[in-house]
Protein backbone atom coordinates (compact mmCIF):
# COMPACT_ATOMS: atom_id res chain seq x y z
CA UNK A 1 0.00 0.00 0.00
CA UNK A 2 2.21 2.55 -0.80
CA UNK A 3 1.97 6.26 -3.03
CA UNK A 4 1.44 4.70 -5.96
CA UNK A 5 -1.14 2.34 -4.78
CA UNK A 6 -3.59 4.77 -3.25
CA UNK A 7 -3.21 6.85 -6.44
CA UNK A 8 -4.74 3.44 -8.64
CA UNK A 9 -7.25 3.19 -5.76
CA UNK A 10 -8.42 6.44 -5.77
CA UNK A 11 -8.22 6.42 -9.96
CA UNK A 12 -10.35 2.64 -10.01
CA UNK A 13 -12.92 4.48 -7.34
CA UNK A 14 -13.60 7.57 -9.55
CA UNK A 15 -12.95 5.97 -13.53
CA UNK A 16 -13.23 1.70 -12.48
CA UNK A 17 -11.35 -0.44 -14.04
CA UNK A 18 -9.63 1.26 -17.48
CA UNK A 19 -7.40 -1.64 -18.45
CA UNK A 20 -8.28 -5.39 -17.93
CA UNK A 21 -6.60 -7.61 -16.22
CA UNK A 22 -4.87 -10.70 -17.78
CA UNK A 23 -5.78 -14.57 -16.78
CA UNK A 24 -5.04 -18.07 -18.75
CA UNK A 25 -7.22 -20.92 -18.07
CA UNK A 26 -6.02 -23.40 -16.07
CA UNK A 27 -6.54 -27.63 -16.48
CA UNK A 28 -8.94 -27.35 -13.16
CA UNK A 29 -11.60 -25.13 -14.85
CA UNK A 30 -10.55 -21.90 -13.36
CA UNK A 31 -8.14 -18.92 -13.94
CA UNK A 32 -4.90 -18.08 -13.06
CA UNK A 33 -4.22 -14.34 -12.99
CA UNK A 34 -0.66 -13.39 -15.06
CA UNK A 35 -0.70 -9.63 -15.11
CA UNK A 36 -2.92 -6.92 -13.41
CA UNK A 37 -2.95 -8.20 -9.71
CA UNK A 38 -2.77 -4.11 -8.18
CA UNK A 39 -5.48 -3.58 -10.09
CA UNK A 40 -7.90 -6.48 -8.80
CA UNK A 41 -6.89 -5.74 -5.10
CA UNK A 42 -8.01 -2.02 -6.09
CA UNK A 43 -10.99 -3.16 -7.43
CA UNK A 44 -11.55 -5.33 -4.30
CA UNK A 45 -10.66 -2.45 -2.05
CA UNK A 46 -13.16 -0.10 -3.35
CA UNK A 47 -15.97 -2.91 -3.37
CA UNK A 48 -16.62 -3.56 -7.38
CA UNK A 49 -17.89 -7.19 -7.71
CA UNK A 50 -15.87 -8.08 -11.01
CA UNK A 51 -13.08 -6.34 -13.18
CA UNK A 52 -12.54 -6.67 -16.67
CA UNK A 53 -10.04 -9.57 -18.13
CA UNK A 54 -8.82 -10.89 -21.35
CA UNK A 55 -8.31 -14.90 -21.20
CA UNK A 56 -5.14 -15.69 -23.63
CA UNK A 57 -3.51 -19.65 -23.51
CA UNK A 58 0.04 -19.31 -22.11
CA UNK A 59 2.35 -21.97 -21.19
CA UNK A 60 4.01 -21.44 -17.45
CA UNK A 61 7.08 -19.67 -19.44
CA UNK A 62 5.15 -17.25 -21.31
CA UNK A 63 3.08 -16.32 -18.18
CA UNK A 64 6.47 -15.60 -16.37
CA UNK A 65 7.84 -13.18 -19.00
CA UNK A 66 4.43 -11.76 -19.45
CA UNK A 67 4.08 -11.14 -15.86
CA UNK A 68 7.79 -10.03 -15.17
CA UNK A 69 6.93 -7.37 -17.86
CA UNK A 70 4.17 -6.04 -16.73
CA UNK A 71 5.89 -5.53 -13.03
CA UNK A 72 8.60 -4.03 -14.27
CA UNK A 73 6.79 -1.09 -15.80
CA UNK A 74 5.34 0.11 -12.39
CA UNK A 75 6.61 3.50 -11.40
CA UNK A 76 8.43 2.07 -8.18
CA UNK A 77 10.38 -1.31 -8.55
CA UNK A 78 12.61 -2.43 -5.62
CA UNK A 79 16.00 -3.47 -6.30
CA UNK A 80 14.98 -7.35 -4.84
CA UNK A 81 12.05 -6.88 -7.03
CA UNK A 82 14.55 -6.63 -10.17
CA UNK A 83 16.23 -9.45 -8.90
CA UNK A 84 14.18 -12.27 -8.52
CA UNK A 85 12.00 -10.77 -11.89
CA UNK A 86 15.15 -10.84 -14.27
CA UNK A 87 16.40 -14.10 -12.91
CA UNK A 88 12.41 -15.85 -13.53
CA UNK A 89 12.31 -14.51 -16.61
CA UNK A 90 16.26 -15.45 -17.59
CA UNK A 91 15.17 -18.84 -16.79
CA UNK A 92 11.76 -18.95 -18.63
CA UNK A 93 14.23 -17.65 -22.16
CA UNK A 94 16.48 -20.54 -21.03
CA UNK A 95 13.86 -23.13 -20.92
CA UNK A 96 12.53 -21.74 -24.56
CA UNK A 97 15.33 -22.22 -26.43
CA UNK A 98 16.09 -18.32 -26.52
CA UNK A 99 18.96 -18.16 -24.52
CA UNK A 100 21.88 -20.72 -24.48
CA UNK A 101 23.74 -19.24 -21.97
CA UNK A 102 23.17 -17.87 -18.42
CA UNK A 103 26.75 -17.81 -16.57
CA UNK A 104 28.50 -14.35 -15.65
CA UNK A 105 31.70 -13.13 -15.28
CA UNK A 106 32.33 -10.68 -12.22
CA UNK A 107 32.04 -7.77 -13.87
CA UNK A 108 29.67 -8.33 -16.58
CA UNK A 109 32.11 -9.40 -19.19
CA UNK A 110 30.87 -11.71 -22.10
CA UNK A 111 30.63 -15.16 -22.34
CA UNK A 112 31.76 -17.47 -25.19
CA UNK A 113 28.48 -18.56 -25.98
CA UNK A 114 25.40 -16.56 -26.60
CA UNK A 115 24.88 -13.78 -23.87
CA UNK A 116 21.52 -14.41 -22.58
CA UNK A 117 21.48 -11.13 -20.30
CA UNK A 118 21.52 -8.92 -24.08
CA UNK A 119 18.20 -10.76 -25.23
CA UNK A 120 16.73 -9.66 -21.83
CA UNK A 121 18.14 -6.06 -21.88
CA UNK A 122 16.93 -5.44 -25.68
CA UNK A 123 13.28 -5.52 -23.73
CA UNK A 124 14.20 -4.76 -20.42
CA UNK A 125 14.68 -0.91 -18.67
CA UNK A 126 17.95 -1.84 -17.76
CA UNK A 127 21.40 -2.53 -19.37
CA UNK A 128 23.00 -6.31 -19.40
CA UNK A 129 25.32 -5.05 -16.73
CA UNK A 130 22.83 -3.26 -14.61
CA UNK A 131 20.46 -6.94 -14.90
CA UNK A 132 23.70 -8.65 -13.79
CA UNK A 133 24.09 -6.69 -11.26
CA UNK A 134 20.25 -6.83 -9.85
CA UNK A 135 20.14 -10.69 -10.33
CA UNK A 136 23.80 -11.36 -8.00
CA UNK A 137 21.37 -9.34 -5.30
CA UNK A 138 19.26 -12.60 -4.84
CA UNK A 139 22.96 -13.99 -2.96
CA UNK A 140 22.51 -11.73 -0.05
CA UNK A 141 20.87 -12.64 3.07
CA UNK A 142 17.10 -11.06 3.74
CA UNK A 143 18.37 -8.15 6.40
CA UNK A 144 21.43 -6.97 4.00
CA UNK A 145 19.22 -7.20 0.70
CA UNK A 146 16.35 -4.77 2.63
CA UNK A 147 19.43 -2.34 3.26
CA UNK A 148 19.60 -2.29 -0.94
CA UNK A 149 15.59 -1.65 -1.25
CA UNK A 150 15.42 0.94 1.76
CA UNK A 151 17.71 3.15 -0.80
CA UNK A 152 14.37 3.11 -2.70
CA UNK A 153 11.98 3.25 0.52
CA UNK A 154 14.04 5.36 2.18
CA UNK A 155 12.11 3.95 6.05
CA UNK A 156 13.70 6.31 8.18
CA UNK A 157 16.19 4.89 10.80
CA UNK A 158 17.16 2.02 8.60
CA UNK A 159 20.19 1.52 6.96
CA UNK A 160 20.26 1.92 3.10
CA UNK A 161 23.09 0.44 1.01
CA UNK A 162 23.91 1.26 -2.32
CA UNK A 163 23.49 -1.75 -5.34
CA UNK A 164 27.62 -1.83 -6.29
CA UNK A 165 28.90 -2.42 -2.69
CA UNK A 166 26.10 -5.26 -2.40
CA UNK A 167 26.87 -6.34 -5.66
CA UNK A 168 30.76 -7.52 -4.21
CA UNK A 169 29.30 -8.36 -1.01
CA UNK A 170 26.77 -11.41 -2.85
CA UNK A 171 29.86 -13.16 -3.27
CA UNK A 172 30.39 -13.99 0.69
CA UNK A 173 29.22 -17.25 2.27
CA UNK A 174 25.65 -16.64 4.40
CA UNK A 175 28.45 -16.82 7.30
CA UNK A 176 30.31 -14.36 6.64
CA UNK A 177 27.42 -12.08 5.48
CA UNK A 178 25.92 -13.07 8.89
CA UNK A 179 29.20 -12.28 10.49
CA UNK A 180 29.45 -8.71 8.15
CA UNK A 181 25.55 -8.01 9.38
CA UNK A 182 26.79 -7.75 13.08
CA UNK A 183 29.69 -5.31 12.51
CA UNK A 184 27.30 -2.99 10.39
CA UNK A 185 24.97 -2.87 13.28
CA UNK A 186 27.93 -2.60 15.72
CA UNK A 187 29.06 -0.01 14.18
CA UNK A 188 25.67 1.74 12.77
CA UNK A 189 27.28 2.43 8.84
CA UNK A 190 27.21 0.03 5.60
CA UNK A 191 30.39 -0.27 3.90
CA UNK A 192 31.74 2.06 0.91
CA UNK A 193 32.13 -0.29 -2.59
CA UNK A 194 36.14 0.29 -2.18
CA UNK A 195 35.07 -1.43 1.49
CA UNK A 196 32.57 -4.34 -0.10
CA UNK A 197 35.97 -4.55 -2.74
CA UNK A 198 38.26 -5.26 0.06
CA UNK A 199 35.62 -7.44 2.14
CA UNK A 200 35.05 -9.66 -0.73
CA UNK A 201 38.77 -10.01 -2.00
CA UNK A 202 39.71 -11.24 1.91
CA UNK A 203 37.06 -13.62 1.56
CA UNK A 204 38.21 -14.88 -1.33
CA UNK A 205 41.64 -15.75 0.28
CA UNK A 206 40.10 -17.07 2.87
CA UNK A 207 41.13 -14.55 5.29
CA UNK A 208 37.87 -13.12 6.06
CA UNK A 209 37.00 -13.00 10.34
CA UNK A 210 35.06 -10.56 12.25
CA UNK A 211 38.47 -9.03 13.30
CA UNK A 212 39.08 -8.34 9.74
CA UNK A 213 35.91 -6.91 9.10
CA UNK A 214 35.76 -4.37 11.98
CA UNK A 215 38.91 -3.13 10.89
CA UNK A 216 38.18 -2.36 7.19
CA UNK A 217 34.59 -0.83 8.27
CA UNK A 218 36.44 1.37 10.94
CA UNK A 219 38.24 3.29 7.57
CA UNK A 220 37.38 6.11 7.20
CA UNK A 221 35.27 6.36 4.06
CA UNK A 222 36.73 9.44 1.47
CA UNK A 223 33.58 11.30 1.76
CA UNK A 224 33.99 11.28 5.67
CA UNK A 225 37.21 12.91 5.56
CA UNK A 226 37.23 16.55 6.65
CA UNK A 227 39.01 18.70 4.21
CA UNK A 228 40.06 21.86 4.87
CA UNK A 229 41.06 24.12 2.39
CA UNK A 230 43.67 27.21 3.50
CA UNK A 231 43.53 30.58 1.65
CA UNK A 232 46.88 32.61 2.02
CA UNK A 233 46.78 36.24 1.77
CA UNK A 234 49.29 38.64 1.58
CA UNK A 235 49.52 42.23 2.92
CA UNK A 236 50.97 44.62 0.64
Amino acid sequence: MDEEMERLVDSVKERGILSPVLVRPMPDNSYQMVSGHRCKLAAELVGLPTVPCIVRELTDDEAIIVMVDSNLQREQVLPSEKAFAYKMKLDAMKRQGECTDLTFGPVGQKSATINSRNDLAAEAPDSSRQIHRYIRLINLIPLILSMVDNTVLKETGKPQMALRPAVELSYLPESEQTALLEVMEGEDRTPSHAQAIKIRSFSEQGKLNPDVILSIMQEEKPNQVEQFKMECYHKS
